[in-house]
């Protein structure tokens, strides 16, 4: 009898010989966010079971970034000086690769970037800090929404309840928000940190392309879903006007198109290691790690400013079989700061650990019971990743090899 299988995620279970990643990751967390469907929704393994994060780690050790940086030289003399007082965009909310993108950029290239912030949906105070911190040390403006608090609170709900995904309206803001800045300030130049191809996601060196410039957008306003809700449902059924919707929508490709927007990765012209990012943003933006082991990893400085982070990487773990140890020791493999043996007790030690710190201020925030949340948990598992025993689940399948299957 076959296993169901959920998410059109494979349906044999494997690790990458290179990076311990599961060939269950999506292409990208964005994935199930706008629309119902998706050509590629996990991430590329060779015959060998070599993933495209490994194929690229190696691509990346040949690339000169010297001439990547003459090329990087010649698109910011392009666009130096001629929007006014700011000369790019860099999102962030003062986390290391914001720190870094923007002090960089400002300090050694001469660029003055208008940062915008898509605030998290409940900050952690060493956040909020740190993107007070990120402001002030790098001298630089700010824009930040005053979202509608009742639209971003029942997304947020929604999001969890149909898609088991807490992070939607925050992922989409990312994007989005940046986008709609550098259309109204006029301002048709935008840097993200890191290279998406880091990560397994498809190859991205066409960097001006619209495409990659916004991923997000869709050519019809009836296909998108928020929270897994059709938008004319939120309108009719939630009582949502579409002006509080707007911030949360893609722009169209004409608006684009016609304002020559071109979004770039530093990480495409820099060799971008988030080790050393974290490095350079204590020593200059006065950036600060939690206080604290981040739950469900090892490590303390990454996607720290969200109270709701942590329970996003834990409904990764339900969804995908892949905790937030997994993401973070792959990529630490990558860049030869790990092995493989210590990569496998960092995971078998922390993936999946419940993320308990701030959980009932979360459940309180949406309006959630926790036994409602337990049985959400539940039917978001795949049948292919998960079996009970006892009245307790295990995954079948781990980078170890102690999963119940794999015995």
């Amino acid at each position: 009898m076959k296993l169901k299988v959920l998410y059109g995620l494979p349906r044999k279970v494997l690790f990458c010989k290179k990076t311990l990643m599961s060939n269950q990751r999506p292409v990208s967390t964005s994935e199930f966010l706008l629309k119902s469907t998706s050509k590629k929704k996990t991430i590329n393994f060779s015959k060998n079971r070599i993933s495209d994060s490994y194929v690229y780690s190696k691509k990346k050790e040949k690339i000169n970034y010297e001439d990547r940086e003459k090329k990087l030289l010649k698109l910011l003399s392009k666009h130096r000086g001629k929007y006014g007082k700011y000369d790019c965009i860099v999102p962030g909310s003062g986390g290391k690769d914001s720190c870094f993108a923007t002090h960089i950029l400002k300090y050694k290239y001469g660029m003055n970037p208008l940062t915008v912030t898509w605030p998290p949906i409940l900050y952690t105070d060493y956040g909020y800090q740190n993107y007070l911190n990120w402001i002030k040390t790098c001298k630089v403006d700010n824009v930040t929404p005053n979202r509608n608090k009742k639209t971003m609170k029942l997304l947020t709900r929604l999001a969890l309840e149909n898609l088991f995904h807490p992070f939607q309206t925050f992922i989409l803001g990312q994007k989005i928000f940046a986008t709609r800045i550098a259309l109204k300030y006029k301002i048709p130049l935008v840097f993200f940190g890191e290279n998406e191809a880091e990560h397994g996601n498809p190859i991205a060196d066409n960097l001006t392309s619209i495409r990659k410039a916004h991923y997000f957008a869709v050519k019809s306003k009836n296909k998108i879903r928020l929270g897994g809700v059709l938008i004319k449902d939120l309108i009719n059924n939630y009582g949502i006007s579409n002006k509080d919707l707007e911030i949360f929508l893609p722009i169209k490709f004409d608006e684009i198109y016609k304002n020559n927007l071109e979004v770039h990765y530093l990480g495409y012209y820099l060799n971008w290691i988030p080790q050393e990012t974290y490095y350079y943003a204590v020593k200059n933006c006065n950036f600060r790690p939690r206080p604290f082991r981040t739950q469900g990893t090892y490590s303390k400085y990454n996607s720290i400013d969200d109270k709701i982070d942590d329970l996003h990487y834990y409904t990764t773990y339900i969804k995908f079989g892949i905790g937030r140890a997994t993401y973070d020791v792959s990529q630490e493999i990558r860049n030869k700061h790990l092995s493989i043996e210590e990569g496998k007790k960092l995971i078998k030690k922390y993936d999946g650990e419940f993320p308990d710190r701030y959980f009932s201020e979360i459940l309180r925030y949406l309006d959630i019971k926790p036994n409602k949340f337990f049985k959400l948990q539940d039917k978001f598992r795949s049948p292919h990743l998960w079996k009970k025993i006892k009245k307790k689940w295990y995954l079948r399948h781990n980078c170890w090899g102690g999963g119940v299957d794999d015995k």
